[in-house]
């Protein structure tokens, strides 16, 4: 039987990598063990909290919604401010993509970490991977054990921070939601950095996207959208 302390909190952005994890942590822990979180993080493309809610509903998953709109004021990323266009471009110092938000992974876990504290929950849910990814390095596996590690001790409390696609390709990514019946979910998703539904197909995201869906044989229902 499964007790509180074998509930999990799965971060919902309401893109293809988030919503897998969704799937795979109700086949893991089971559906009514399962809540997501989604932040409101001053995203230019608010139609990521709407697909965040829609992949909640469809599987069956309380989600909520928490406002954090630091990043917006920060600004200088091509995801929060509109004076930046979404390129291939990277930035001259450090070698990161105009769409890297500075830590966003890590507040995000952070939140996701304090309201599991108040709702009793031990396992924290998030898609982020270092196999065909962007190059941020709050997606690296170091990065999340180092920080799994800091909110154990900061809240005293032990918590696990699963993250099922660390080490998948993105071909693997869509087999693996094929396997747990959320190929369907993947048509109320959103991945394109332009905030365009059918996708644009031609930033990073929806070509690592695409690249994963064509690997794997599989045609992604997003394209059928309208």
């Amino acid at each position: 039987m499964t007790g509180d302390s074998d509930r999990a909190l799965v971060v919902l952005s309401g893109g293809q990598d988030s919503t897998t994890c969704l799937y795979w942590a109700v086949d893991r822990f089971g559906r009514a063990n399962v809540s997501s979180i989604t932040f409101d993080y001053g995203q230019k493309h608010r139609i990521e909290l709407d697909c965040a809610r829609d992949v909640a509903a469809a599987a069956g998953v309380a989600n909520v919604c928490l406002p954090i709109d630091t990043f917006a004021a920060l600004g200088g990323d091509a995801l929060t401010d509109a004076s930046i266009a979404v390129s291939d471009e990277t930035d001259d110092e450090t070698e990161l993509p105009v769409t890297f938000v500075p830590g966003r992974n890590l507040i995000f876990l952070t939140f996701a970490a304090a309201y599991a504290y108040r709702h009793d929950i031990r396992h924290l849910v998030t898609g982020v991977a270092q196999t065909d990814y962007s190059g941020y390095p709050d997606c690296r596996e170091e990065t999340i054990a180092a920080l799994q590690n800091a909110i154990t001790l900061g809240m005293d409390r032990e918590f696990t921070v699963h993250t099922p696609l660390m080490h998948r390709s993105k071909r693997e990514t869509v087999e693996l939601a094929v396997q747990l019946g959320g190929l369907e979910a993947m048509a109320l998703t959103h991945t394109c950095y332009n905030g365009r539904r059918p996708p644009c197909g031609e930033c990073q995201a929806c070509r690592l996207r695409a690249k994963g869906f064509a690997e794997a044989g599989v045609r992604d229902p997003l394209l059928d959208t309208r």
